[in-house]
């Protein structure tokens, strides 16, 4: 890597942090001591702005670095994650949007509290929540550590250290400073900016094809080293009934996990209506299956121009295959051409990292501070309370993400969010469903879906090859591995939704049918709604 891309990368990327920055010191003049001003940005959002947002907020380093790099290593079974992050939007659409919309304020926690004792389900919730979050977030440290080693032809431990603490740092700003209000704004510079970059990759490989889609994935299949098994389903997760297992795993949390995770709830209440919200999963829809459609492309096409072979050199995990193949697109390592592309590429995938940390930091310390820290009060604080303390929760959850971001960092990124959709799947979905439409849903199985889903999914991935037992572990020489799948999906969440359903019809409390009642009219209806 020549000190020139070095040199332009780095400039076009401190364009966007201060560009960025600007927008969180506009906004952190504006009043942010309103709880709904800080969580929701007021709730002033268009159902076009909140869909761009939305899209950059799910349209993360996984997306980007991530699914086309397993594609470029896999091809086939690499397009599995670019199925299952589409199909979950519908889930997303005919379940949650506007119910959530209707019957929440801020977070998760709200609309299941609605009908049950809140102080236990908030604590349930919450925790739920920030897990989640937290493992989210280390998938995009992952990702902003093996961008900048890229970028500065630096592969050492302390560099990327240094690049994790960096990002960690930068995210903090934004969600203490800005709230929500910035954090979308963000968002939806980042969408824009990742959708040009990835339509301008898109028409220049098919230009370098002549738009003849049979050659590009015939001379993707030729250079990856296993001919034509390369198109075919098998080559990660056929070759035996594990594999087969955990691709169904992987497949059922990817599908069921967007509808649990907080930061893409969140995302609904910053609109004004539940027709809004609605609208805005439409819009975010369009452009995320726009953008999941492209990267399949650019996967095959790293395949192709790059290699797969020279991708999984420079990375292991395959996360580096976007900018190195706009570095050959642009004419190689050296040209003119080559040094813009990838330098460009370099600065949109920073941006995607940035942008996606903020709103998930924004989610899950609006979880510390809504959820824990009111109900572990015992009384409700003042909003500006509140609101402190989410400020100070952002840097605590920072903390903790660069640490497992720095253990995490030889794996790849959209794995990586698989388990984090896995566990909102366990532990977030069971409850969210039940609270909607089960009539005689309590307090405990409320209390018993979170817990039920969220520790044998924590629990399994503990036990199985991702920590121990493998070359590929976090902790390769040591070997505690009794579940054989990585993604712990398949078991996990029906277990949730078993919990659920035993806490339930074990539970010596009275389902209340008239708050049941209100739940269901307000969340079909919008009568109520905040």
């Amino acid at each position: 890597m020549t000190g020139q891309h070095q040199t332009l990368a780095l400039v076009l990327f401190s364009g966007f942090v201060a560009v960025t920055l600007g927008i969180t010191t506009w906004v952190s003049r504006r009043r942010q001591g309103s709880a709904e001003e800080f969580y929701a940005g007021g709730r002033l959002f268009s159902p076009m702005e909140n869909g761009f947002a939305i899209a950059g907020d799910y349209m993360s380093a996984a997306s980007f670095l991530g699914v086309t790099g397993l594609i470029a290593l896999y091809g086939y079974d690499g397009m599995l994650y670019v199925v299952g992050f589409l199909v979950a939007w519908l889930v997303v659409l005919f379940l949650a949007a506007e119910l959530v919309r209707n019957c929440g304020r801020f977070t998760l926690a709200d609309v299941v509290a609605a009908r049950m004792s809140e102080r236990p389900v908030r604590i349930a919730v919450g925790t739920s929540s920030v897990t989640v979050s937290v493992l989210y977030l280390v998938a995009q440290m992952v990702g902003a550590g093996s961008l900048v080693a890229l970028l500065l032809g630096r592969t050492s431990t302390a560099d990327q250290a240094w690049a994790v603490v960096g990002v960690g740092a930068l995210m903090v700003i934004y969600v203490s400073l800005g709230g929500m209000r910035a954090t979308t704004w963000i968002q939806i510079v980042k969408a824009v900016l990742l959708l040009s970059g990835t339509i301008a990759l898109t028409v220049l490989l098919l230009l370098r094809f002549h738009g003849d889609f049979d050659r590009l994935l015939l001379t993707a299949a030729d250079r990856s080293g296993h001919g034509r098994a390369y198109l075919a389903p098998g080559l990660k997760y056929g070759g035996t009934w594990t594999a087969r297992l955990d691709f169904i795993s992987l497949g059922l949390a990817l599908v069921l996990g967007t509808a649990g995770l907080p930061h893409i709830l969140s995302r609904f209440y910053t609109v004004p209506t539940a027709r809004a919200a609605r609208r805005s999963a439409v819009w975010s829809i369009g452009l995320i299956g726009g953008f999941y459609l492209m990267t399949i492309v650019l996967g095959f096409g790293a395949a192709a121009v790059v290699g797969t072979e020279a991708v999984r050199g420079s990375n292991a995990a395959g996360n580096t295959a976007v900018p190195l193949l706009a570095l050959h697109l642009g004419g190689g390592a050296g040209s003119t051409g080559g040094t813009v592309l990838f330098a460009i590429v370099a600065a949109v995938a920073f941006a995607t990292i940035l942008a996606v940390v903020a709103g998930i930091t924004l989610a899950s310390s609006a979880s510390v501070a809504h959820d824990l820290y009111a109900s572990l009060r015992r009384s409700r604080g003042t909003a500006r309370s509140e609101v402190a303390v989410a400020r100070w929760a952002a840097v605590g959850i920072g903390a903790v993400a660069i640490a497992l971001g720095l253990l995490a960092r030889d794996l790849n990124v959209a794995f990586l969010v698989g388990l984090a959709f896995a566990v909102a799947a366990s532990a977030n979905l069971p409850v969210l469903l039940y609270s909607l439409f089960w009539r005689g849903f309590t307090t405990r199985g409320a209390v018993w879906a979170v817990y039920g889903g969220l520790i044998p999914a924590l629990g399994l991935v503990l036990l199985s090859p991702v920590v121990s037992g493998s070359p590929a572990s976090l902790f390769p020489d040591v070997d505690f591995q009794y579940f054989p799948l990585q993604n712990p999906g398949i078991v996990s969440i029906p277990l949730g939704f078993l919990a659920g359903w035993l806490g339930t019809i074990t539970s010596d409390e009275v389902a209340d049918e008239a708050k049941y009642a209100e739940t269901e009219v307000r969340s079909l209806t919008g009568a109520g709604a905040v």
